[in-house]
């Protein structure tokens, strides 16, 4: 997508949001985003960590890929961190 569609569709979907707590959150995030000193965080992941951020986040527009937070809590307990499961390449 180039620039001018991507800011067209940005203001139609800014302008179909009725939501004032979504619009805060929207426009608190792009402040950051624009003030924020560009790339220090991605510059200093490798480019393995940075390629498996561009494949999950591919990955999560699936939503069979998703799964349900109750699902992640039976993952859980009280005592352990988070299960995250191995997955093989």
């Amino acid at each position: 997508m180039n620039t001018t569609l991507l800011k067209n569709n940005l203001h139609l979907m800014i302008d179909s949001i009725n939501n004032e707590m979504i619009l805060e959150r929207f426009f608190e995030l792009m402040y950051k985003v624009k003030n924020a000193e560009t790339g220090t965080l991605w510059n200093r992941l490798s480019k393995v960590e940075q390629d498996e951020l561009i494949l999950a986040d591919m990955e999560s527009d699936n939503p069979a890929n998703l799964i349900q937070h109750s699902e992640m809590q039976k993952n859980t307990t009280k005592n352990s961190k988070l299960y995250y499961p191995v997955l093989s390449s």
